[in-house]
């Protein structure tokens, strides 16, 4: 880990343009060199020839989970190394790579750490989610939560009336692979590991676990929404022939009804400084 490209996202949870400064400083009291930086989404995420061509070794990536989940999507055939930052509002990926959560502090530790590990992933067709993947109507609380981040409230409200009619009123969503699930269901979590997908499925007549997942989607918390039918599987397809919704990382997606959904790893590139 030596030369650097800084992938940020202004709008992204605590990476706020002061505290993107405030670790380009560090980066330089590390003695690490700086090539390039990226603002994303108003500027593109660079594409891995041209960060070889300019001798980048490390990734370093400060945003949410959705900038991660670009960025890693954008950059899966480069070779080199990723350093995730916790500048989200969730930040689950820096907490399993981290013992710290302190930005500063994980890239003193990462400048001496040899540790690479893998990650796991969901992947379905050309998607990946390396946080978790929601499927069904409730993935509509995307919207609300977008709307609360950036302090719109009459948009939230909006979203909110319009995510919880979009959850009761509809059949539901089915997903075929894992056998102890039952018919339709409000939502469908999914979340990766190196030996499967865990699957947790959500029951409309579950109403109170519904009203929690809208909250938990509105405060930041999606994952702590989660309950529970659970299984664990090799591999998920939607049920019937229609595109359903669905949220990679927190990004929404139409996905096709036919897409295979299933576990991946990646390449040992993640630098963890966790023991």
């Amino acid at each position: 880990m030596q030369n650097l490209w800084f992938i940020t996202n202004p709008n992204s949870g605590t990476a706020t343009p002061a505290k993107c400064e405030a670790l380009q400083a560090v980066f330089k009291e590390c003695g690490l060199t700086l090539t390039g930086r990226t603002e994303f989404p108003d500027q593109a995420i660079p594409k891995g020839e041209d960060l070889t061509a300019q001798g980048v070794d490390t990734v370093v990536l400060y945003a949410g989970d959705g900038t991660i989940n670009a960025a890693l999507c954008a950059l899966a055939e480069w070779e080199g190394d990723f350093l995730i930052l916790p500048g989200g509002t969730m930040n689950l990926l820096a907490k399993a790579l981290h013992e710290e959560l302190d930005p500063h502090k994980i890239v003193a530790a990462a400048h001496e750490s040899k540790r690479r590990v893998a990650l796991p992933f969901i992947e379905a067709g050309e998607h990946r989610a390396f946080v978790g993947l929601i499927l069904g109507p409730a993935a509509a609380w995307a919207r609300a939560r977008e709307a609360a981040r950036k302090g719109r409230i009459g948009r939230m409200v909006g979203a909110v009336r319009a995510a919880w009619r979009k959850t009761f009123d509809r059949k539901g969503i089915r997903v075929t692979g894992a056998a102890a699930l039952g018919d339709h269901y409000q939502a469908v979590f999914v979340f990766p590991h190196l030996d499967g997908l865990d699957v947790a499925a959500v029951d409309a007549r579950e109403w109170s676990a519904i009203a929690k997942l809208g909250w938990d989607w509105v405060t930041g918390d999606w994952v702590a929404g989660h309950s529970v039918t659970e299984a664990r599987a090799q591999e998920l397809r939607l049920a019937g022939s229609k595109p359903a919704m669905a949220l990679f990382d927190g990004e929404p997606v139409n996905l096709d009804a036919d897409v295979r959904i299933v576990p991946g790893k990646s390449a040992e590139r993640f630098i963890a400084t966790r023991a």
